[in-house]
Order: structure tokens, then C-alpha cells, then sequence
């Protein structure tokens, strides 16, 4: 059950987080230059926040449902879908002591949560969108992570980076097998490869 205002937010979001994201730039003007457009390759949208429940409740009042929780060393996040939308995934750092590791409330402090932290735009072939964005400047960080041939395998670029500090980053993801979930071992790998070593 799509909604005009929901569209109009996830717009929002995503024209925001392209305009401070130089590897997304580069694959929307491929994407629009091939008549595709970048909407409807993105997979899922990521935003960090201190409190999952009260940031979320905005895509809930616009028709997204609570889908399942992923929980990990320091870290946790919610999923959220909605038929015909990218699907959401909020993550925050344990309110506890677990959470004192966590990249999460610091990365919120300084930028807030109403901003994306990633998108995951789906790709056919991991290597190859590597290596075409490789040659348009776009650098990696870490490797793939998942196995060839498996069910979900993604990384993510170099961060942007604001201040001196970590931003955003664009995600690859290639899905096999109608999977569309999420695997908690390699989401916290990516995370992990999001923090800038100086």
C-alpha cells in the first residue's frame, strides 16, 4: 500500500543521500544515461538512529511493516517492507553497556537521523559492477563478503567523508535465489569496514 507522502520521503531521502555520495552520482548518471533511472535498482535503504522504534514510526504511519530484527555484538537493527518500496533497515547501538563498541551513536551525533547512512542498490554481477565503477573512480573498502554462488554477497564503497569523519557509503548487493533477506555475520563485516583507519 504505497502512499504519495511516503513517496515523496523516500524521494527526499535518496536525493539527499546522492547529493553528498560521489560513487552513487556516478551510477545514477549511468543508470539515467541507459534510460534506468536509479530508483529501481535500489535493494534496501539504511538509516542510523538512536532509537529504532521512534524512527521508525514515521515509515510506519506511511503502509512499511515491521519485518524482523538482526541483532549482533554491539549493534542492532529492525527491517522494515513495504510491497513496491526499497526495503528499510534502522540500526542503532545498544542503549547498554553492549553498545559502548559500537560506531553507531557517535556516527548519530554528528549526523543526526534523518539522513541515509548507505543504500544497496541489487547488481547481477558483483565483479563486474566492481570493476565498470573501479574505472569510473569509485575505490572499495574491505572485500566481498558472502560466497560466490551463495544466496547474498555485498560490499561497500570507500566512505564519503564529512569532516574528517565517515559519512555514507553505496552498498553492491547480489541476490540469488529469491533470497531477500539479510545475513547478520556479513552486515557486521560491512560495518566494520566502514571505519576509516587513519
Amino acid at each position: 500500500m504505497g502512499s504519495t507522502a511516503l513517496d515523496h520521503l523516500l524521494d527526499r531521502l535518496i536525493a539527499d543521500y546522492v547529493s553528498r555520495n560521489s560513487a552513487a552520482r556516478i551510477l545514477q548518471g549511468r543508470l539515467e544515461d541507459a534510460g534506468v533511472g536509479f530508483t529501481p535498482v535500489i535493494d534496501h535503504v539504511t538509516i542510523r538512529t538512536l532509537d529504532i522504534d521512534r524512527r521508525g514510526q514515521e515509515f510506519l504511519a506511511l503502509g512499511y511493516a515491521y519485518a524482523e530484527t538482526l541483532t549482533y555484538e554491539d549493534w542492532f537493527a529492525k527491517v522494515y517492507r513495504s510491497a513496491g518500496y526499497p526495503a528499510l533497515f534502522i540500526d542503532q547501538g545498544y542503549p547498554d553497556r553492549r553498545g559502548e563498541s559500537s560506531i553507531i551513536p557517535a556516527w548519530v551525533k554528528q549526523f543526526g537521523d534523518q539522513t541515509l547512512h548507505h543504500i544497496a542498490v541489487r547488481v547481477e554481477d558483483i565483479e563486474q559492477a566492481i570493476e565498470r565503477l573501479r574505472t569510473a573512480g569509485v575505490a572499495f573498502t574491505g572485500q566481498i563478503v558472502g560466497v560466490r554462488g551463495g544466496l547474498l554477497r555485498q560490499i561497500f564503497t570507500a566512505p564519503e567523508r564529512v569532516d574528517g569523519q565517515s559519512f555514507s557509503v553505496l552498498e553492491l548487493t547480489e541476490r540469488h535465489q529469491g533470497f531477500q533477506g539479510f545475513s547478520p555475520p556479513q552486515a557486521d563485516g560491512l560495518m566494520k569496514s566502514t571505519v576509516l583507519k587513519t
